[in-house]
C-alpha cells in the first residue's frame, strides 16, 4: 500500500513540476520529483528508488522539452547513491535528511548542467545562480514534504506509535489502610 501511495505522490510531483513553473517563477527552482525520489531512496529499497528516479527524470524531460535523458540520468544516479548511503547509515531522523536532500539537489544540478555541456547544448541560466536557488528551494520544500510524507504515508511510524502507547496491564491497587498486621 505504501508503494502505491508513493507512486501517486511521484505522479503529483511531476505534474506540480510541470505546472507550477508557469504559475510563479520561484517554483521553477524547486525540484519536486527529486524530493520524492530521495524519499523513496531513503526507504532502503534500491530497485524501487532507481525506477522512481528514472521515471521522474524521463517524465520531467519529456514535459519540459529539454535534453531528453539528462534529468533521467541525474535522478537515477542520485536515487542509487542515496539508497546505498541509506542502507549503510541510519537516517530516519528529519534533521539527518536535510543535508541529504541538499546534497542531492546540488549534485543533480551539477550533473544536469554537465551533461548539457558535454553534449554541446546551452543550458538556460547561469550554473551558479540556478544551483544555489535550486539548493535553497528544494531543501526547504523537501524538508516540509518529508515531514508530511512521514506523517501521512509511513506505516512504520504508525506501528511505532502503537508500540509506544500500548495499553498497560492494570495492577491491583493495594488498600492503603491496613486493618491489623
Amino acid at each position: 500500500m505504501e508503494q502505491v501511495k508513493l507512486t501517486i505522490a511521484l505522479v503529483i510531483a511531476v505534474l506540480l513540476q510541470w505546472s507550477l513553473r508557469n504559475v510563479a517563477e520561484p517554483f521553477a527552482y524547486v525540484d519536486f520529483p527529486l524530493i520524492i525520489v530521495v524519499y523513496a531512496a531513503l526507504q532502503r529499497n534500491s530497485i524501487r528508488a532507481i525506477f522512481y528516479g528514472t521515471f521522474a527524470g524521463i517524465a520531467v524531460d519529456a514535459l519540459s522539452g529539454g535534453l531528453l535523458g539528462a534529468n533521467g540520468f541525474s535522478k537515477t544516479l542520485i536515487a542509487y547513491v542515496v539508497s546505498e548511503i541509506a542502507r549503510r547509515v541510519y537516517m530516519d531522523n528529519v534533521l539527518l535528511r536535510i543535508p541529504v536532500i541538499a546534497g542531492a539537489s546540488l549534485v543533480t544540478t551539477m550533473i544536469y548542467y554537465g551533461l548539457h555541456r558535454l553534449l554541446g547544448q546551452d543550458p538556460s541560466g547561469q550554473v551558479v545562480f540556478v544551483a544555489s536557488y535550486s539548493l535553497i528551494g528544494t531543501t526547504i520544500a523537501g524538508t516540509a514534504v518529508f515531514i508530511f510524507l512521514d506523517s501521512f504515508l509511513s506505516e512504520r511510524v504508525r506501528r511505532r506509535k502503537r508500540e509506544v502507547f500500548t495499553p498497560r496491564r492494570s495492577t491491583r491497587r493495594r488498600n492503603p489502610i491496613r486493618l491489623g498486621k
